[in-house]
C-alpha cells in the first residue's frame, strides 16, 4: 500500500507541478534548461517556427547531427550539456549555445529564419516620420546613410539624375520615401519573411535565436531580460519562458569582463523535453 501510496503522490506532485506552468497553446512542448544556478522553463512555439523548434529539440536532446568543432567530425549527442552562457548583457539579454564558449561557434550548418513581418506589425511602421527623421530601429548615424538607404533609391525610381531636376521634384521624392515601412528596409538588407506563420514580439523572457544577419541561424539563442522591440523582424522568437525567470534575472546579473563574458562561468547542465 505504502508503494502504491507513493506512486500516486509522485503522480498527483508531477500533475500539479506541470499545471503550475501557464502555456499559450496547450499543444506546446515544454523543455527544461538546467543551469548550475538554477532551472529555466521555456515554452517552444512548435506551430509558429516549426524548423527552429525541431532544430532546437534535435541538438538539446542528441538526436540531431552537428559537427564537433574539436575533431571535425559529425556527432550526434545532446549538444548543449555544458555549454556557457558566454554573452551577458545587463538590462538586454543572455546567450549560450556556442560550443566554443566566445561566440563564433555553431553546428557547422545554418538555417533560414522563420518569421512573419506583418503579425510583428512591422508592415505599418513608417522608417521615416513627417520631418523626414528615420525611425530609431533603423539606426541611421548619418546624412550620407540616410540618402544611401532612401534618398538614393526614390531619385532611381523617379528617374532623376540632376540636382536641379531634385530641388524641383522634391516633393514626389519625400512622397516615396514617407511611403516606406520599416519591413521594406528590413528586405532590403536582406531578410525574408513568411506569411504563413505567426511570429511573437522579443518581449522581455522570448526566447529567439542569435545570428550574424539574416538567414544565418545555428545553434546559439538568447533570452531577453527586457523588451526588446528593435530586434522584431531580425531574429527569429521561437519560445519564451515560463517559469524560472527569476534565474534568467540572476544571470542577467553576474560581473562580467570588457566582452560582457561573465568572469564566472553558468553553465548548462541539460537541455530536455518535459514529459507531458
Amino acid at each position: 500500500m505504502s508503494l502504491i501510496f507513493a506512486c500516486l503522490f509522485f503522480v498527483s506532485l508531477t500533475m500539479a507541478y506541470t499545471s503550475e506552468l501557464k502555456k499559450q497553446d496547450p499543444d506546446n512542448p515544454v523543455c527544461v534548461i538546467k543551469t548550475s544556478i538554477g532551472d529555466i522553463f521555456v515554452e517552444l512555439f512548435q506551430k509558429d517556427a516549426p524548423e527552429t523548434v525541431k532544430n532546437f529539440i534535435g541538438l538539446a536532446e542528441g538526436t540531431k547531427e552537428f559537427t564537433d568543432p574539436v575533431t571535425n567530425e559529425m556527432v550526434k549527442k545532446p549538444y548543449y550539456d555544458g555549454l556557457i552562457f558566454h554573452r551577458v548583457i545587463k538590462n538586454f539579454m543572455i546567450q549560450t549555445g556556442c560550443p566554443l564558449g566566445n561566440g563564433t561557434g555553431g553546428p557547422g550548418y545554418s538555417f533560414k529564419d522563420e518569421i512573419n513581418a506583418d503579425s510583428l506589425g512591422l508592415d505599418k511602421i513608417k522608417a521615416v516620420d513627417e520631418n523626414m527623421n528615420p525611425h530609431q530601429f533603423l539606426m541611421i548615424r548619418s546624412q550620407q546613410q540616410f540618402s544611401n538607404t532612401f534618398i538614393a533609391p526614390a531619385l532611381k525610381k523617379l528617374g532623376i539624375a540632376i540636382n536641379e531636376e531634385y530641388q524641383a521634384r522634391m516633393d514626389e521624392v519625400k512622397e516615396i520615401v514617407q511611403a516606406i515601412t520599416l519591413k521594406e528596409c528590413y528586405e532590403k538588407k536582406g531578410y525574408r519573411y513568411t506569411d504563413s506563420l505567426r511570429s511573437h514580439p522579443p518581449v522581455k523572457g522570448a526566447v529567439a535565436m542569435a545570428n550574424r544577419g539574416p538567414d544565418t541561424n545555428g545553434s546559439q539563442f538568447f533570452i531577453n531580460l527586457v523588451d526588446t522591440p528593435w530586434l522584431a523582424g531580425k531574429h527569429t522568437v521561437f519560445g519564451r519562458v515560463i517559469k524560472g525567470m527569476e534565474v534568467v534575472d540572476k544571470i542577467g546579473g553576474i560581473h562580467v569582463d570588457a566582452q560582457n563574458k561573465p568572469k564566472e562561468d553558468v553553465k548548462i547542465l541539460s537541455i530536455r523535453l518535459l514529459d507531458k
